[in-house]
């Protein structure tokens, strides 16, 4: 088993997998980062948090407070965008930041209280008169519970990012798959029928050029393609795709489990005490 033909054969496919995995996640980091979708999504997570969806109030005075967004000058006009966007926030400062904007420069505790009696929005004055009430007058506790708040609402944001993520990245890996003609139902006969060997050097830190050596190794592309066979053709490319919703880490994890697997064999002599045992 330890060398045989279904261990080459899912090490060939693994290889396969991690490889288009590691090339989408790629591609979409790079969209990520060009188009800035973190920072997007954080800025709408936040208008939608604090009930100011054309940033014309607490949202747009949370992003000018210097602790927010000490990237933007901080003179962002009412229902205009900021001029620089955070990706990340720390819930402490955004605490301090929302209280410090309700506040208006005045940093009296029973003051506070009459702040936020003003605001506008009833959701976000019930929620923060509670915080104000359970804090009996310590402001670090009123900190404390807005930031907890945040918290909470950044870890649903962040579940929302991951699946929009997700969906792009299979999206990408799709279109991949169809460039390239990763066919996963075609290498995996090819790789059966041949017994071939593939690259297995992969490891979480390859480039973009050791991928697509990897990828030049398996049984992909165009040469020989037959239209009679695109309906399996897109399958297969379906099938490709959908490797990434595991990521690129579980792939390269189950790799490494492999390559020891096919690496390992008895030790010396162990046959025959195997033998020895049974016919005792």
């Amino acid at each position: 088993m330890l060398n045989s033909r279904v261990l080459e054969v899912s090490i060939g496919m693994v290889v396969c997998f991690a490889c288009v995995s590691l090339l989408a996640s790629s591609l979409y980091e790079a969209i990520a980062s060009i188009w800035k979708l973190r920072a997007a999504s954080l800025l709408d997570g936040i208008k939608a948090l604090l009930n100011d969806p054309t940033l014309s109030g607490l949202a747009r005075d949370v992003y000018n407070h210097a602790m927010v967004n000490p990237a933007s000058p901080g003179n962002t006009k009412r229902g205009e965008e900021p001029a620089a966007k955070p990706s990340y926030i720390e819930p402490k400062l955004f605490a301090i930041a929302l209280i410090e904007s309700i506040q208006k420069g005045e940093h009296d505790y029973q003051a506070l209280g009459a702040k936020i009696e003003a605001l506008d929005d009833g959701q976000v004055k019930q929620l923060l008169r509670g915080i104000y009430v359970r804090a009996d007058g310590k402001i670090d506790e009123v900190h404390k519970a807005v930031a907890s708040w945040f918290d909470a609402a950044m870890d649903r944001l962040s579940g929302g990012y991951k699946r929009r993520a997700q969906l792009w990245t299979f999206a990408l890996a799709l279109a991949v798959a169809g460039l390239l003609n990763i066919d996963s139902v075609y290498v995996f006969g090819s790789l059966w029928h041949t017994q071939a060997q593939v690259a297995t050097t992969v490891n979480a830190g390859s480039s973009t050029a050791d991928v697509l050596q990897n990828l030049q190794d398996l049984p992909i592309g165009w040469f020989g393609f037959q239209c009679k066979r695109l309906p399996w053709v897109v399958l297969g490319w379906i099938l490709t795709a959908s490797s990434v919703l595991f990521g690129a880490p579980f792939w390269f994890g189950l790799l490494q489990r492999l390559v020891n697997l096919r690496g390992t064999g008895q030790k010396p002599g162990a046959a025959d005490n195997e033998k020895v045992k049974a016919a005792a």
